[in-house]
């Protein structure tokens, strides 16, 4: 998206300021494979969200399939979006069945590595950037997303899963006291 004024910068005392409104050029589809273990991401942009279009993404198979281990299995994780779900793509992971999809809940937030690296794209790529045009944005992740696998390390937790369900408990209790 085209903003209709530029961003004003941070001055003491004042945020960042951005115009509401802007002007969208298209979409692009990023279909994005991580590494878990090292942090590197295999990507593939697509201008196009059907269901052939997700199946016939051969190019992006071989290149998981070249950097992958055989002896592991693929998992792959999708949002609900009808065109994982079509009978092309499930014919497809029945010929390759080292792929095995999963398909995060509708109208959830799936906290996890994934979830983290697209939230770095955000902060870092896309969150102040103008693209006038699709070849603009596709060229502006490809180059994010190679500055990213030439520095990749694994995402760590550093939070255990009792600390982080302590730390909800104690916001909700706060927010259901009086006052809120």
């Amino acid at each position: 998206m085209e903003r209709t004024a530029p961003v004003l910068p941070m001055i003491p005392g004042v945020p960042e300021r951005r115009s509401f409104d802007y002007v969208r050029h298209g979409t692009v589809d990023l279909f994005a494979a991580l590494n878990a273990a090292t942090g590197k991401v295999i990507t593939k942009l697509s201008a196009q969200h059907r269901a052939v279009d997700f199946r016939d993404f051969r190019d992006f198979r071989d290149e998981i399939d070249r950097q992958t281990d055989k002896a592991l299995a693929v998992h792959v994780i999708c949002d609900n979006l009808s065109a994982h779900k079509a009978p092309v793509v499930h014919e497809w992971l029945l010929a390759h069945p080292r792929f095995q999809l999963h398909f995060t809940p509708t109208y959830s937030s799936w906290i996890n590595q994934v979830e983290r690296w697209f939230a770095e794209l955000e902060r870092r790529c896309l969150e102040r950037g103008v693209f006038c045009s699709l070849a603009d944005l596709k060229t502006a992740l490809e180059d994010w997303i190679k500055v990213w696998n030439d520095e990749a390390r694994p995402f760590k937790w550093i939070r255990t899963a009792d600390q982080i369900l302590d730390r909800i408990c104690r916001y909700c209790d706060r927010i259901s006291q009086p006052g809120h």
